[in-house]
């Protein structure tokens, strides 16, 4: 066990052994097994690239060689910062197969986050690419490692520059691999508030997440996954994503960015069948598609998950996409839900689905930390065999993160059905406190945007003197955008209580995105100038997002 992580309970872990939940099998291992059971079917496709089974496996194993070889061992921490490219695949289980411990960071992360991650893990290496994106990685990597004297190696894709290209040796070394139970990687938290916090996850807990969400899938040697988010994200690393399709033979098409125009040629090119993807890639997707049918007949399969998708969009993606909706509501930290194939079509379009694991443990509590009855809303609480015990070297924080039996503060609010599926309702932190009243910005947003004239919806905060905070509704329109009078007539018509219409409304041509494709709304919050109360002549700061409009006063 390395310093700060957190185990499971010995009384815990030793039920999960006993019942066949970890079967302590690792992630390289893993990878071996599907090589020598189908050494010939296609495991990645990058570009013109394609690698097989076997050619996958070999090339992993002189990566472990090579890696072992330049001074790398079990325990050490590494920076991994590569895009969706088969190197980000190969170098990580050639890692798992040593027992060193990447840390998956997004491609835009820059010198705040690296340098903070970096600090806390005391990390040995480095590994990224020469540019992405019009980015020099390199120049960022000098400035981390002349920053941090644990940084002994930088491994570079393609021109390397100053530091190293990606060793290769003619074989593994011959030194004992990591047990299951030992951490094999660290996800990055996805607050977008501080400096993200360590994810660890262990071999045992991650094959069984993957595996799990693999059956419930449907995943087999046919099945063709488009990786197009980031696959350092769990979404796209392992719900099912790339570890569930190299657990069952099939094959990983990878795109370095979401675009329809991108996304959809590949698609046609290689047969895909499912992928997954975040509402507001979705929103692009189905915009695109009237004009590209023909690309989209090989797919069965879309999740969408990471943020709420409102019915609106939901009832959209069957149709256009052609191919089955699953929801999916999850998190880097653990607990994964997926509607099933056997949920009736009212299901799926109106919850995020059931837990993937019967061994998942879930409370919905209210701000003391009581049980709310059921069916009502609350705080999710949850444990299980694959959710964390504790971030990593964060012990302060552990201390209001988790119950003292365990369960770990999701920060989502969420309903139980009677069938056990789980409705989010949005973020405890994603409402907005006026005047005492408390304004769910998912419930808002998700009433906004069934409204014809507009697009996409935000719902942020804007600081009040008096109230402490106001509504904002900032706005992507289709045609016209509705007027805030207009708005307000229209929500109350759908029966909602006044003090939750927008004070304010603001259109604008795009939204911020984080590195998943989301909506920032903490940056979205300051380039509106929302962050301070106006000035008393009436007077705010100019909004420095591009296209901004106020209606405030329509």
């Amino acid at each position: 066990m390395i310093d700060g992580f957190v185990p499971w309970p010995p009384d815990t872990a030793e039920r999960y052994h006993s019942a066949g939940t970890w079967a302590g099998e690792t992630l390289g291992a893993l990878l071996r097994a599907e090589a020598a059971r189908t050494p010939d079917n296609v495991a990645l496709l990058d570009g013109d690239r394609s690698f097989t089974y076997a050619e996958l496996d070999g090339w992993v194993d002189r990566l472990a060689g090579g890696f072992s070889a330049a001074g790398l061992s079990a325990g050490d921490r590494v920076v991994l910062q590569l895009p969706n490219i088969a190197e980000h695949v190969a170098v990580s289980f050639a890692f798992f197969r040593l027992g060193v411990l990447p840390v998956f960071t997004l491609p835009n992360h820059r010198m705040a986050e690296l340098d903070h991650i970096c600090g806390l893990t005391g990390a040995a290496a480095y590994v990224t690419i020469e540019r992405f994106l019009g980015y020099d990685h390199r120049g960022l990597a000098k400035a981390l490692q002349a920053k941090h004297e644990s940084l002994r190696h930088v491994f570079v894709v393609g021109d390397p520059g100053d530091f190293s290209p990606l060793p290769e040796a003619p074989s593994a070394p011959d030194t004992p691999g990591p047990d299951a139970s030992d951490v094999a990687f660290f996800l990055l938290s996805g607050g977008t508030t501080a400096l993200p916090k360590l994810i660890p996850r262990t071999h045992d807990d991650y094959v069984y997440q993957a595996r799990t969400a693999a059956e419930i899938c449907e995943y087999t040697a046919e099945t063709r996954y488009l990786a197009t988010l980031p696959i350092a994200f769990n979404f796209t690393w392992g719900c099912p994503g790339v570890v569930g399709a190299l657990a069952n033979g099939a094959a990983i098409v990878l795109s370095t960015v979401p675009d329809p125009q991108v996304c959809f040629p590949l698609i046609a090119r290689h047969g895909v069948t499912t992928t997954s993807i975040v509402p507001t890639i979705a929103h692009s997707w189905v915009g695109a598609a009237p004009e590209h049918r023909d690309s989209l007949a090989s797919l069965e399969l879309v999740q969408v998950g990471s943020a709420v998708l409102h019915r609106t969009l939901a009832e959209e993606i069957e149709p256009v996409l052609t191919a089955r909706l699953q929801q999916v509501f999850g998190m880097s930290e653990g607990l994964l839900c997926l509607t099933r194939r056997t949920d009736s079509p009212e299901t799926v379009l109106s919850t995020q689905g059931l837990p993937i694991s019967k061994h998942d443990e879930l409370r919905v509590v209210d701000l003391e930390g009581n049980e709310v009855p059921a069916g009502e809303a609350g705080e999710l609480l949850t444990r299980g065999p694959y959710t964390l015990r504790g971030y990593y070297r964060a012990e302060q924080h552990n201390a209001g993160a988790f119950t003292e039996d365990g369960f770990y503060r999701t920060g989502d609010l969420v309903r139980v059905t009677e069938s056990g599926h789980v409705v989010v309702a949005g973020r405890a932190k994603d409402v907005i406190v006026r005047g005492g009243d408390k304004v769910s910005a998912a419930e808002l947003e998700g009433h906004l945007t069934s409204h014809d004239r507009i697009e996409q919806a935000a719902v942020v905060p804007m600081a009040d003197e008096v109230l402490g905070e106001r509504t904002c509704a900032v706005l992507i329109p289709d045609g016209t955008p509705p007027t805030l009078g207009e708005l307000r007539r229209y929500l109350r018509d759908r029966g909602l209580a006044s003090y939750k219409f927008p004070d304010r409304v603001v259109t604008v041509e795009a939204f911020p995105k984080s590195g998943l494709g989301k909506v920032d709304k903490k940056v979205l919050v300051k380039q509106l100038g929302l962050d301070a109360p106006p000035a008393p002549d009436g007077a705010g700061p100019e909004p420095e997002l591009a296209g901004a409009r106020d209606a405030a006063r329509s």
